[in-house]
């Protein structure tokens, strides 16, 4: 009976654990069910395209949290930062990969002293952190209107003929076309440099995420890490690469629906890999074990001679950094920079998703960025079908993506406030 009680309890706690992730996958299941306007290929379609524009700004919000920054509403600077960069590259013409690296080296160099004073900050913050980043973000986006809306064309001299600029010779324009590769402009400068069938893509990635699974299972066996190892797991997570390997194949031999769903971009997928591999890398290293400390204790961290100032810092910059490449990756798919409102929403919608993967304030990991992005992005996608088959409007689906984004958040500070409680409460016990 007592095991029984406990297994109960148990399967409650990894339910509250777990209650966004369980919202939102029900939340999607239930849009299939009740939508009939959406197809398999237009989901796909859509899902892959958000997914692949947005994951290297999520991943970028995992540093932070694993160096007990908390989740980095800042990363807005970073956006900023890459807007920046881009308005740059787009007064000056310049387009394709030379454009797209000279867009990366600003963003970087712009982003990464605003992440230094970003970290500066939150150094005097200790605690509020994640309060400070949503305060910094907002005087950002003020110093960032000024600068665009005043000082383009007032300070720095600039002609009213060019197209991203206002007529009256002052400002930016709202809306500002990154023109087409083949026009010597960003738009797909990326995406458009090696593209694959979505279906092919699919079966690399089994393949790939199964090959992945077994040399880990086998090195770990072979270094005397066997404690690491789960044949269970194994066989498991083994099952489903070759479920997903099995409908890529099924797909290809009957032409199927998901034959239609568009190209997938290597490159940018490439560089979502990479990211996951820095962070894996990072992490190994007397920098990567410096974040966890700090994270675990700061308190410790210190008697430890660790410079706990310099390494939150460091980890404000890396993720300043990456988020700033990351807008650069999300607006050369959209293919326009909406000069004054690209950002706002980049920070809220980026940690939404992280939590929705099943990460809190204080863990967050790869698995939990890459399927809190599909798992958000799914909702994004239903959220209208559901609107217009339930209530015969799409736009209440359109409301109900801002309230599932806040609730979302509301929802997970909630529970790492009763965390923290219960496991204060069991100490003192």
């Amino acid at each position: 009976m007592e095991n029984l009680h406990n297994g109960s309890k148990n399967a409650g706690s990894w339910i509250l654990e777990n209650i966004v992730t369980i919202i939102f996958v029900a939340f999607t299941l239930f849009g299939f069910m009740v939508s009939s306007g959406v197809s398999v290929g237009f989901f796909f379609s859509e899902l892959s395209s958000r997914v692949f524009r947005n994951s290297f700004l999520v991943l970028s919000l995992i540093i932070p949290v694993l160096a007990g920054l908390g989740l980095n509403f800042g990363i807005v600077i970073g956006a900023m930062s890459g807007q920046v960069a881009i308005a740059i590259a787009r007064y000056f013409e310049m387009g394709g990969i030379s454009g797209l690296l000279f867009c990366f080296m600003v963003a970087a160099l712009v982003a990464a002293l605003c992440g230094y004073f970003t970290g500066k900050l939150y150094n005097k913050t200790r605690g509020q952190e994640m309060i400070a980043s949503l305060i910094v973000g907002y005087f950002a986006n003020g110093i960032y209107q000024f600068l665009f809306l005043f000082v383009v064309g007032m300070v720095i001299a600039v002609p009213a003929t060019h197209p991203m600029i206002k007529p009256d010779g002052i400002g930016i324009r709202m809306t500002v076309d990154l023109v087409p590769v083949k026009q010597g402009g960003l738009k797909y400068a990326l995406d458009n440099i090696y593209q694959i069938p979505f279906v092919h893509a699919l079966l690399v990635v089994a393949l790939g995420l199964l090959a992945l699974l077994l040399v880990r299972y086998y090195w770990n066996k072979r270094k005397g890490y066997g404690y690491r190892n789960s044949l269970s797991s194994l066989l498991v997570n083994g099952a489903l690469c070759l479920g997903l390997a099995g409908v890529a194949i099924h797909a290809m031999m009957t032409k199927s629906e998901l034959m239609m769903v568009r190209k997938v971009p290597v490159v940018t997928g490439l560089l979502i890999i990479g990211l996951c591999v820095f962070t894996v890398l990072i992490m190994k290293t007397k920098l990567g074990q410096d974040f966890r400390s700090v994270g675990q204790s700061q308190h410790t961290a210190e008697v430890s001679g660790i410079n706990v100032d310099r390494t939150r810092i460091i980890a404000t910059m890396i993720s300043t950094v990456l988020a700033a490449w990351g807008q650069i990756i999300y607006l050369q798919n959209m293919g326009t920079l909406n000069t004054y409102n690209a950002h706002t929403q980049i920070g809220m919608f980026s940690v939404a998703a992280l939590l929705v993967g099943g990460a809190s304030t204080s863990k967050a990991s790869i698995t939990h960025a890459i399927f809190g992005t599909i798992l958000f992005n799914a909702m994004f996608i239903m959220s209208p079908e559901i609107g217009q088959s339930l209530f015969g409007q799409a736009i209440l689906g359109e409301y109900f993506r801002t309230f599932m984004v806040y609730g979302v958040i509301g929802v997970a500070l909630g529970l790492h406030v009763w965390n923290s409680n219960k496991k204060s409460r069991i100490t003192v016990e």
